[in-house]
């Protein structure tokens, strides 16, 4: 199984467990993004949050993480959307992952090469303690960095091919008009 199926397969099982929870709601998150226009508002630890997104979905063949402006969507969902306290929290994990990378990979995740990006999402996706902080904000982000990915509209239409409404519009399509008495009127 290559990376980019696995992805799709678990960004099914994510979209139930992460914000937000319907078609319209993550339009209006976009909608949000797209009116931020590209100097959109950043955490205090955007580097890092660019870093993970692009690691957990990278440009290949088709368009990344930072191509549809992901961290843009989780900036959005994080300073607008969270309680202040759900915030800390999550700044304080995001902490909590560089200070692991340090640990792990030798340096702040956001400068590491892809090898040591490598060992420091290992550790990260270890289920040793759901209770750490920077496993716990990192589960998180995922979810976030794959519902965005998925939701955003050029994913929906260049890379999956959703076809909204499908099937073609016919204007001219016969209307059936039922009469009290039972019958039609064509």
């Amino acid at each position: 199984m290559h990376r980019r199926d696995l992805i799709r397969s678990a960004a099914a099982a994510a979209a139930l467990a992460v914000l937000p929870r319907s078609a319209h709601a993550a339009q209006s998150l976009w909608q949000r993004v797209a009116e931020l226009g590209p100097h959109a508002p950043r955490s205090t630890q955007a580097a890092l949050i660019d870093a993970l997104a692009d690691t957990i979905i990278p440009r290949t063949d088709t368009v990344g993480a930072l191509d549809v402006r992901v961290p843009a969507f989780i900036d959005v969902i994080v300073n607008e959307h969270d309680t202040a306290p759900d915030r800390e929290a999550f700044n304080a994990g995001l902490t909590a992952i560089d200070a692991l990378s340090t640990r792990v990979g030798g340096g702040a995740f956001a400068t590491l090469s892809a090898d040591r990006r490598a060992l420091v999402m290992n550790a990260l996706e270890q289920p040793a303690s759901r209770t750490d902080p920077a496993i716990r904000t990192y589960t998180r982000l995922k979810g976030l960095v794959i519902h965005g990915y998925f939701t955003s509209e050029a994913v929906q239409n260049d890379v999956l091919g959703v076809d909204v409404i499908p099937g073609t519009f016919r204007g001219d399509a016969p209307l059936r008009v039922r009469t009290r008495n039972g019958g039609s009127n064509d």
